[in-house]
């Protein structure tokens, strides 16, 4: 801590170019922790899928239908423990920028499928008895600032029509990459008032009783249905969601592309003006040398003055960052879960020590080598 003033009046001698620095690793870390947050949300569903779930589609398209009459028959293969499904319905509220994901539900069944979701059991008891009621995700009650008890108009987009709902309860989740922005209603509404065939969901969720046997199992169920009308697709919940990440992309692909070329950009800003500040200072370089400061004493302080440059630009850019996200998602639902997390901050934290000590090591082992006589023929 003794060389603490040196190192404040080394970063305040020229405070443009202080500004400029701090405000480069500012800017960069802002922009690495923001591209963090969204790889995350791109892929919270495949980080918290259930290990012991599968998924059962139609084959042809996730869009395509398959009987409810599966459910039962499900049910019968050996090493399914439950078996759960659910439609997507595809409304808005009140304007079409109100999006949030809506599901036609299994009441009997949904629940225990998905014990990461937090539902008080009196308002799911309130749920199953009302046909028309609904349960809503924490964010997007808060979102319209609805309450137990509001009546919700749904204009739909697939089925048609006003669909009228009332909030029975509201669920919380267990771990913060949960999606708590989902909308459920009953199925059984859903296919009295559907204009198309009845009695057909979207997709079947299977719970097994042994996750090492996921594998066997999607077979016996694909088998099951094989040369059927209504083939199925089966594989776990996280081959599920990673399949409809891919959708959007190679999304780390992009993040990383674009975070190397940021911090190669820092790298060559903070190394250049470091190296401008030591040929600035070339003969009180030698004066510390020749008072005593040995060379590792001198190359401290060049590092030291480097990674300070990181460390504030660092702090104030993550700091930032996580302002900035404190507001929820600003895509209007295309990202439900918009946090900064733990695990990305201290990645930021490393990256910006890195770049201060790789940035600042050339400027630093010049001015350990310099030679005292030499560097004063240059005063």
């Amino acid at each position: 801590m003794k060389y603490l003033p040196l190192l404040l009046a080394n970063l305040g001698r020229k405070k443009m170019r202080t500004i400029l620095t701090i405000g480069s690793f500012t800017v960069a870390l802002f922009l690495f922790g923001l591209l963090g947050v969204i790889d995350m949300s791109f892929n919270q569903g495949v980080e918290v899928a259930g290990v012991d779930r599968l998924i059962v589609r139609n084959k042809t398209s996730l869009i395509m239908p398959l009987p409810i009459a599966y459910k039962e028959r499900l049910g019968q293969i050996q090493g399914v423990k439950d078996v759960t499904f659910a439609s997507w319905f595809g409304g808005v509220y009140q304007e079409p920028k109100n999006f949030f994901p809506q599901f036609a539900i299994d009441v009997d069944t949904y629940r225990g499928m998905f014990p990461e979701f937090i539902i008080p059991d009196q308002q799911w008891e309130d749920f199953a008895r009302d046909r028309q009621g609904c349960i809503v995700g924490r964010k997007t009650l808060e979102r319209f600032n609805w309450k137990i008890g509001d009546r919700i108009p749904i204009q739909a987009t697939i089925y048609r029509g006003l669909w009228d709902f009332t909030i029975r309860g509201v669920y919380d989740a267990k771990r913060e990459a949960d999606d708590t922005t989902q909308f459920w209603f009953h199925f059984n509404y859903l296919n009295e008032r559907t204009p198309f065939p009845k009695d057909y969901v979207g997709w079947y969720t299977v719970r097994i009783h042994d996750p090492d046997n996921a594998g066997p199992v999607a077979k016996a169920v694909d088998e099951r249905f094989a040369n059927s009308s209504f083939e199925t697709t089966t594989e776990t919940e996280k081959a599920f969601m990673a399949g409809f990440v891919k959708q959007f992309g190679n999304i780390k692909l992009i993040i990383l592309s674009v975070g190397s070329v940021v911090m190669f950009t820092l790298l060559l800003i903070t190394g250049g003006n470091m190296s401008l500040s030591i040929r600035e200072r070339i003969n009180e370089i030698a004066v510390l040398k020749a008072i005593g400061f040995g060379p590792v004493r001198v190359l401290g302080l060049v590092l030291a003055e480097s990674i300070g440059y990181a460390v504030i630009g660092g702090f104030l850019g993550l700091s930032l960052c996580k302002l900035f996200t404190l507001s929820g998602d600003p895509t209007n639902g295309l990202l439900p879960v918009f946090f900064l997390s733990h695990e990305t901050v201290l990645y930021g934290i490393g990256i910006t020590l890195l770049v201060g000590l790789v940035s600042g090591s050339i400027p630093a082992l010049v001015a350990m080598r310099l030679n005292i006589v030499d560097a004063m023929r240059r005063v």
